[in-house]
């Protein structure tokens, strides 16, 4: 045999690989296509072009909405897309029809190349989600939530003594309580400042990176799954995602070392952690799923508590005269001036506890309704043809914010929530998710907001900033932040102390913590 005919059958037969290889990858995706083709009558309405390198696209999902109706259709490369607008129509299909509706999304560079497949968050329907699942809501369902209520009131009054002291930092200050309170829950130690904490910082990074990675459409291999297998090399975001996540098993298994070390020391508070070690055996969890585990709540609660009491203070500035007042006669009248308000108080504050839910339905930090859905089964709604596959976003900015539900969506009217509401669920609101998939630290994350809401109402006055001609400062209601959970921009603010009095209890307060927080420091 010939040089020339060798070569001949060596080039032919990399053809032929060449052309299997991109067969049978393609195949799936064709057969998909003829099949969205044949029922394209019966698809939800939608638009005939996608807008791409969207900052906001949330603010374009509303648009959608209004345009076609609660069920929109995208197709957003080979993968169908349904945007849901209203919360009965999230309520209908994720809670009712959980069981197709609770999967997720294949996400390769978040989950796969930067996760391992180790965030519960993003997993589909496997073993190990349920095994996260249960280790999860274990740890923060309603009745172990309320046995983190010390630890929340604690830090709480150091949050209350620093916006005494230094109010012009109140979001450096919200961040510590929320940064402080994740972590002592989860990990058995306080963090007393955010801005030098090394394991905020690396956390934070590790955020950003995920945030960054996991936007519909960003990067090609997404589209096209085979691009995983590209050598680092060649695939510079190949190799930028992958160093992250070196350091990411660095810093969880970490901070699950440390955990050990006191354990065996006898100086570990309960926490989430200590309770994953427990059951690590019983559910066959590897070291690295534990570390990963424990994780989850540090990654997701910090940002969503700071955030959501951010926009708290914003609503403050923007209309604190229309409900303040109301909201400071209740607590005078039911908590005095004596002490601060405590979790014992809540029920008996039904104003108090409509501005929290009107914070959570105002501004959603969640704002695209957290991570997307995915159906795992044909399924059809109001007559509408729903793929297999298909990616499912509950858009809060289009729920939160549908006049059916809440007219005039943007004021911000506490009073909504005390008046009755046709409204599926029973918090009046979406902002902790739906079915199979809600939020697991629901429970805690609202008490954070709940105590702390009820406090600086109690304690402080907050007011729009003056500038130097004493004029008032106004504030943008809709300068928030990009990216996947989203928040109020740098603001200005007046916050000070109704009274002197009310200056001296906080400072005694706080003064009378600081044995207690000793136990959590290391």
């Amino acid at each position: 045999m010939s040089t020339g005919t060798l070569e001949i059958i060596i080039v032919s037969l990399g053809l032929a690989i060449g052309i299997s290889v991109y067969l049978a990858l393609e195949l799936p995706r064709l057969r998909q296509q003829w099949r969205l083709w044949s029922r394209r009558s019966e698809l939800p309405p939608g638009p005939t072009t996608i807008k791409t390198g969207l900052r906001k696209p949330w603010i374009w999902f509303r648009e959608l909405n209004q345009q076609y109706g609660d069920v929109v259709y995208l197709q957003m490369g080979p993968t169908p897309t349904i945007i849901l607008g209203s919360a009965q129509a999230a309520w209908d299909l994720l809670e009712k029809r959980g069981a197709i509706y609770s999967s997720r999304p294949r996400f390769i560079m978040g989950g796969e190349l930067l996760s391992g497949g180790m965030r519960g968050l993003m997993a589909p329907y496997s073993p190990f989600w349920r095994r996260w699942r249960k280790l999860l809501h274990s740890g923060f369902m309603q009745r172990q939530s309320e046995t983190y209520r010390p630890i929340q009131s604690l830090e709480s009054k150091v949050l209350m003594h620093d916006l005494l002291t230094n109010p012009k930092e109140f979001r450096t200050h919200l961040e510590r309580y929320a940064a402080s309170v994740i972590v002592t829950v989860t990990y058995g130690r306080r963090v007393e400042d955010v801005r030098t904490d090394e394991v905020v910082r690396m956390n934070a990074e590790a955020m950003g990176r995920l945030t960054s990675v996991n936007i519909p459409g960003k990067y090609a291999v997404e589209r096209y799954p085979a691009l995983k297998y590209i050598p680092s090399i060649f695939a510079p975001w190949k190799a930028e995602v992958l160093e992250q996540r070196k350091k990411d098993i660095q810093m969880y298994t970490g901070l699950m070392d440390d955990v050990k070390r006191r354990l065996a020391a006898g100086v570990l508070p309960d926490c989430f952690a200590k309770h994953l070690l427990e059951e690590q055996h019983n559910l066959g969890m590897s070291d690295l799923e534990v570390a990963y585990t424990a994780g989850t709540p540090f990654g997701a609660g910090v940002e969503t508590s700071a955030g959501s009491l951010a926009s708290f203070l914003l609503a403050c500035v923007k209309f604190g005269d229309q409900f303040i007042p109301k909201a400071q006669a209740e607590l005078d009248r039911v908590v005095g001036s004596d002490r601060l308000p405590s979790f014992e108080d809540l029920p008996s504050l039904p104003y108090v506890r409509a501005i929290v839910s009107e914070t959570l339905r105002w501004r959603p930090v969640a704002v695209l309704g957290g991570t997307p859905h995915a159906t795992t089964a044909d399924d059809t709604y109001r007559g509408m043809f729903i793929p297999k596959g298909s990616t499912i976003i509950a858009s809060l900015w289009s729920i939160h914010l549908n006049e059916k539900d809440f007219p005039e969506p943007h004021e911000f009217r506490p009073e909504r929530f005390l008046e009755p509401r046709d409204y599926p669920g029973n918090f009046g609101h979406s902002a902790f998710g739906w079915g199979r998939r809600i939020c697991p630290g629901m429970h805690l994350g609202l008490n954070s907001v709940s105590i702390n809401i009820a406090r600086i109402l109690w304690g402080f006055n907050v007011q729009p900033a003056v500038d130097d001609k004493g004029q008032k400062i106004d504030v943008d209601i809709f300068a928030y932040s990009d990216g996947f959970n989203s928040s109020p921009l740098p603001f200005e603010s007046s916050i000070t102390p109704r009274s002197e009095k009310h200056a001296d209890v906080i400072r005694r307060e706080f003064k009378e913590v600081q044995k207690e927080l000793e136990r959590y420091r290391c």
